[in-house]
C-alpha cells in the first residue's frame, strides 16, 4: 500500500515528496545565504540555484520521474517565467531615478535600436543558414535571445534607489535590461507571421497591433497606472489608511494590477511593468514608503529568480541537450563571445564612453529568463513546426544556461577591471 502521509501504519519506503520538502528546503537556505553575502563572492547566486536545478534534475532521471518539459509543458513554463519577469521589470524600474532626457538615455538608445536588432538579424541568420530552421522559426530564435535578463542582470546593474550613484554602464545594462524584453516580443511575433506565411495584410496588422498600439499602449498603460497608484498609495499612507508594515507588499500589488490591465488591452505588459516602475519611482521617490516598496519588489524578484532557474536546472535531460545538434551548441559562443559583443560595440561607436565601459555593456548581455518565456510563448502561440520549435526551446535552454555560468562566474572580476577609473579617455 503506497502512503500518501508521513503518518502510515508500520514501516514504509519514504515518499519522494518528503525527499522533495527536503531539498526545497535546502535551496531557499541556500538562497538566504547566497544573497545575504551577494557583494561578498566572486559569482552571482544565480549560479548556486543552478547547480541546485542541475542536482534535481538528475534525481528526476534516476526515479523516471514525470517533471516539466519546455516544450510539451511550455504554457506552465511561459506561466512562471512570466512572473519572474514582470516583477524584475517593475523592481527595474523602481531602482532608476535618471531624468528623462536623450542625453541621459542615449547609450540605452543605441543598444536598443541598434544593438538589439543587429543581434536578433544575426542569430536568425545563424539559425536559418547554419542550423537549417525556417525563417520564421530563426527569427523566433533570434528575438528570444537578443534580450538582456531583467532577472539576472540586477547582480551587475545599478543597486536600490538612492543607495549609490547610477554610473553610466550599470544604468544603462539596467535600463537596456528592463526595456528590451518588451521590445522583443513583437519580433517573436513577427517569426510567427512568417512562418504562417502570412500575406502582406497579415504584416499590416503586425505592425498596427503588434508594434504600434502594443508597444505605445504598453508604456502608456503603464506609466500613467505607475504614477496614479503611487499617488493613491502616498495619500492612503499619510492618513494612516494603510499600516506601513505592508508597503512591501505594495509592489506586488501594483506590477499585477498594471501588467494585467495592460494585458487585457492587448499591449505589451512587461513594457507597462517596467514604466509602471519608473512612474512610481518617480511619485513617490521622497517619500517613506520608497525603501520598503523597493525591498518587497526586490525580494519578490530573488525568490522568484530562485524559483525560475530551480525550474530551468530541473527541466534539464541529456535528451534534450543533444537537440540543438552541433550548429545549436555552436550557437552558444558565437552569441556571447562574437554577437553581442560586436553588437553593442558598432553600436557605441562615436558615443564617448570609455573603452572599460564599452567592454562592460559588450560583454554583459545576460541570457535567461526572459529568453525562456518567449521560447515557452512562441511554442504556445503555436505557429512553428514541432521539430522547430523542440531546436529552437532547446537552444535557448543551452544559451541561457552557459549565459548564466559564464557572465555568473565573471560578474564581479569583470565589473571591478572594467569599470575602474581610467585615467584618460579612450578614443573610439
Amino acid at each position: 500500500m503506497s502512503s500518501v502521509v508521513a503518518a502510515g501504519p508500520g514501516f514504509a519506503a519514504p515518499e519522494l515528496y518528503a525527499l522533495g520538502l527536503v531539498f526545497l528546503g535546502v535551496a531557499v537556505a541556500a538562497a538566504v545565504g547566497a544573497l545575504s553575502h551577494e557583494h561578498d563572492r566572486a559569482f552571482s547566486a544565480a549560479l548556486i540555484y543552478l547547480a541546485f536545478g542541475l542536482a534535481a534534475a538528475v534525481v528526476i532521471q534516476l526515479f523516471d520521474l514525470r517533471w516539466v518539459d519546455p516544450v510539451d509543458d511550455a504554457a506552465l513554463v511561459l506561466r512562471l517565467a512570466e512572473f519572474a519577469v514582470v516583477v524584475a521589470l517593475f523592481s527595474t524600474g523602481l531602482k532608476l531615478d535618471r531624468e528623462l532626457s536623450w542625453s541621459g538615455w542615449s547609450t540605452v538608445a543605441r543598444l536598443l535600436g541598434l544593438a538589439m536588432p543587429l543581434t536578433i538579424a544575426a542569430v536568425a541568420a545563424f539559425g536559418a543558414l547554419a542550423m537549417g530552421l525556417p525563417l520564421g522559426a530563426a527569427i523566433v530564435l533570434g528575438a528570444a535571445l537578443a534580450p538582456t535578463d531583467p532577472v539576472l542582470a540586477g547582480d551587475i546593474g545599478v543597486g536600490p534607489p538612492g543607495e549609490e550613484e547610477e554610473r553610466e554602464p550599470n544604468f544603462s545594462i539596467t535600463a537596456e535590461a528592463g526595456l528590451n524584453d518588451g521590445l522583443a516580443f513583437p519580433f517573436v511575433l513577427l517569426g510567427l507571421v512568417v512562418a504562417a506565411s502570412a500575406e502582406n495584410g497579415g504584416i499590416v496588422e503586425w505592425v498596427l497591433a503588434d508594434v504600434l498600439w502594443a508597444g505605445v499602449g504598453g508604456i502608456a498603460i503603464g506609466a500613467v497606472m505607475g504614477y496614479g497608484i503611487a499617488a493613491l498609495a502616498v495619500r492612503l499612507r499619510d492618513n494612516r489608511l494603510l499600516a506601513s508594515d505592508y508597503d512591501g507588499w505594495l509592489a506586488i500589488s501594483t506590477v499585477l494590477v498594471i501588467y494585467g490591465v495592460t494585458e487585457l488591452t492587448n499591449a505589451y505588459g512587461f513594457l507597462a511593468a517596467f514604466a509602471g516602475g519608473l512612474a512610481f519611482r518617480r511619485y513617490e521617490r521622497d517619500h517613506e514608503l520608497n525603501v520598503r516598496v523597493h525591498t518587497g519588489a526586490e525580494v519578490t524578484e530573488k525568490f522568484a529568480e530562485l524559483a525560475i532557474i530551480l525550474l530551468l536546472g530541473s527541466m534539464v535531460t541529456l535528451s534534450g541537450l543533444t537537440q540543438p545538434g552541433w550548429s545549436g551548441w555552436l550557437l552558444v559562443p558565437v552569441l556571447l563571445l562574437v554577437v553581442r559583443p560586436l553588437s553593442v560595440l558598432v553600436s557605441l561607436v562615436r558615443s564617448g564612453l570609455p573603452r572599460g565601459e564599452r567592454l562592460f555593456l559588450a560583454w554583459f548581455g545576460v541570457r535567461g529568463i526572459g529568453s525562456v518565456y518567449y521560447a515557452a510563448a512562441a511554442v504556445a502561440i503555436g505557429g512553428i513546426g514541432a521539430a522547430s520549435r523542440v531546436e529552437v526551446v532547446w537552444t535557448v535552454t543551452a544559451c541561457a544556461l552557459c549565459s548564466i555560468v559564464v557572465h555568473g562566474v565573471t560578474g564581479a572580476p569583470f565589473s571591478q577591471r572594467l569599470l575602474e577609473p581610467v585615467e584618460e579617455a579612450v578614443e573610439d
